[in-house]
């Protein structure tokens, strides 16, 4: 089968969206031709069996040339394609769904988010499935919708040493953004410097331009609390660096709300990391020692105390636990596996 599959990115080196570029390494093993339209297109290495085209932000422009190219583009490559793959940007259906429909394509939306919005419902109809991660995710009240694995590339996280790693260390990793909540997390480390309990944090992020008001407070609210000494900020990384970020701590901490399901999650879990986070989707699934309730500083604080005074033999068991729970359950091989078999329409 030939595949169309837009997106928002491909850059292997962005800090954000890289791992886009392994998924479609992924995908290209398994369909027979894809041709990719991103907004954006970045450094990049994919098997002769891709095809990439951007719209043009790179370069500049506006939004109307985008609209004109990525309509001209699903129009002129109408036979190197028969499903449509539509990740995240569901504004990309809502305009050239109709299209699709007319034209006899499988169309498919990826949108996991628990925000509400006009226009996914508007993209809805022109979808033959929607895919999203979790049962928390807007998306997941219609009837088309498959729940997915999350689809974290397994062979680029390999299981890291307990005892490599930086003692009594925490990692809280993503962008930076009020979605995130990471002031939660720097209260909670304040509760745990008030017990006594030993440790270090490193938060690891950029965020966009708008959000630099949001990031500042984050900076003040350590120096307000007192953490200078055990908190530390770093820049974002390219997702090529990720997972060597991993290895180095033994928690990794996520206040996402549960209609996300934020990939770190997993990513973490791959890597032997303890990962702790508030998703409810996750109840029943893995160890109730590695998740607490959201919004909750308390809990988080001491879900992190139970995990940092763990004997290290326990901490490296329950790191193996949790990556052969990622495996059986959200690796991109199985994505992949069952993209494949919806977009055949089994």
């Amino acid at each position: 089968m030939k595949l169309l599959i837009l997106t928002q990115i491909v850059d292997r080196e962005d800090p954000f969206l890289g791992f886009v570029h392994t998924w479609l390494e992924a995908f290209a093993t398994k369909f027979e031709k894809i041709t990719v339209i991103c907004l954006k297109e970045g450094k990049h290495d994919l098997p002769e069996n891709i095809e990439v085209y951007s719209l043009g932000k790179e370069e500049g422009g506006s939004r109307l040339k985008y609209v004109r190219r990525f309509l001209c583009y699903i129009w002129k490559f109408r036979k190197e394609y028969e499903g449509v793959f539509v990740h995240m940007n569901h504004e990309y259906v809502v305009l050239g769904g109709w299209l699709w429909r007319l034209m006899g394509k499988r169309v498919t939306l990826w949108r996991n988010h628990f925000e509400k919005k006009l226009l996914v419902d508007i993209a809805a109809p022109f979808c033959h499935t929607i895919f999203c991660t979790s049962k928390y995710s807007y998306t997941a009240k219609f009837k088309k919708t498959v729940l997915m694995p999350v689809g974290v590339p397994e062979q680029v996280f390999p299981l890291g040493d307990m005892e490599d790693r930086e003692p009594s260390s925490i990692l809280s990793f993503g962008r930076i953004s009020p979605a995130k909540k990471t002031e939660q997390l720097i209260e909670a480390l304040s509760v745990l410097r008030d017990r006594s309990v030993a440790f270090t944090a490193t938060i690891c992020g950029d965020a966009l331009p708008e959000l630099r008001d949001y990031e500042t407070m984050l900076h003040d609210k350590v120096k307000e609390l007192g953490l200078e000494e055990q908190v530390t900020f770093i820049p974002g990384i390219s997702f090529e660096k990720v997972p060597e970020l991993y290895k180095k701590y033994m928690i990794s901490v996520n206040q996402t709300e549960s209609g996300s399901y934020d990939k770190t999650i997993f990513e973490a879990m791959l890597s032997g990391t303890l990962s702790l986070s508030c998703n409810e989707n996750l109840k029943g699934e893995i160890d109730d020692i590695f998740l607490f309730t959201e919004d909750s500083v308390k809990e988080l604080a001491d879900h992190l105390e139970q995990l940092l005074l763990l004997p290290d033999y326990e901490k490296k068991q329950k790191g193996e636990e949790l990556r052969s729970y990622a495996l059986e359950n959200h690796s991109l091989s199985s994505l992949v596996e069952k993209v494949f078999k919806e977009m055949h329409g089994k």
